[in-house]
């Protein structure tokens, strides 16, 4: 098999595609960010750069490392079974060599951003490692997964600013949460193969019925994060806009689901998260960069 086609592979395994989920909200704290500046500053678009290949290298290596270490659980799931490493499409040397290309990659573009985020970068990646682990010991893996993506947007505002600014830590909460409830209903999927493998998760442990309605709380949660962003952003009416869009599409996302019918959930969290994303992104970034710079 080729380099390209066993890279290509790897690009499936790991979904790349789905790198949309967090790297919206990342963008958007860059563009908060900047906007403290006025945009006045010319390393803007070098900068934005390095920020989206900072989160590519980053997820990449924690997505990779993830099939790695649950290529046995996942030849015994029927859900993963399928998978590229259980079926031996790919190779675990490759694999490995692709995690560590995608990490020297996230540690290259924070050298290039600047001295505090390459000093945090190691940091990032334990993290994002730790989540493969914790649902071997913890109901709470959902909330794991949820800070690993949750920390991009406090990245992204060192990136730029050399510092973080507790105002965006309302950010990093607000992915953390939305993570932690849309991993919360993507785990029911697994509830009676949890619980065969002794595995932890909170459907596992409240059932799918109690799990549905812990991820209704974390979403609700994760809208108040949002209130209280754009009232410390003093941000204007069009961002406020893409707030309530986002409550709507949660509340389509939750109307999916049932504890007795499961059979929406890939509409739910693949298509459904893709546009809260995407939409949250698409009207900040009009309000804090045209709109509000236009005016």
């Amino acid at each position: 098999m080729s380099w390209w086609k066993r890279l290509r592979l790897t690009l499936e395994m790991i979904k790349f595609e789905h790198s949309i989920f967090a790297l919206p909200f990342a963008l958007t704290a860059t563009l908060l960010a900047f906007r403290e500046d006025g945009f006045a500053t010319a390393a803007f678009a070098w900068k934005l750069l390095w920020i989206v290949i900072a989160m590519v290298g980053a997820r990449s290596a924690a997505m990779t490392f993830n099939r790695l270490l649950d290529e046995d659980i996942d030849s015994r799931n029927p859900r993963t079974r399928s998978r590229h490493l259980p079926t031996g499409l790919l190779s675990r040397g490759f694999a490995w060599g692709f995690t560590a290309v995608s990490s020297f990659v996230l540690l290259l573009a924070a050298r290039m951003l600047n001295p505090l985020c390459f000093k945090l970068a190691p940091i990032a990646l334990l993290v994002l490692f730790l989540y493969s682990f914790t649902k071997r010991f913890t109901a709470f893996s959902h909330l794991v997964l949820g800070f690993a993506l949750g920390i991009a947007p406090a990245a992204a505002w060192i990136a730029v600013r050399g510092s973080l600014d507790p105002r965006i830590l309302w950010l990093t909460a607000a992915v953390t949460l939305w993570t932690a409830g849309f991993d919360v209903i993507y785990g029911c999927q697994d509830y009676d193969f949890d619980g065969r493998e002794g595995l932890f998760s909170l459907p596992r442990r409240f059932g799918i019925g109690g799990a549905l309605l812990i991820a209704r709380g974390l979403h609700l949660a994760m809208l108040t994060c949002l209130v209280m962003l754009a009232v410390q952003f003093h941000i204007g009416l069009v961002s406020w806009i893409g707030v309530a869009l986002v409550a709507l599409l949660l509340a389509y996302e939750h109307s999916l689901v049932k504890p007795n019918d499961l059979s929406r959930v890939d509409a739910a969290f693949f298509t459904m998260n893709g546009y809260v994303s995407m939409l949250f992104f698409l009207f900040w970034s009009a309000d804090i960069f045209l709109i509000r710079r236009g005016g």
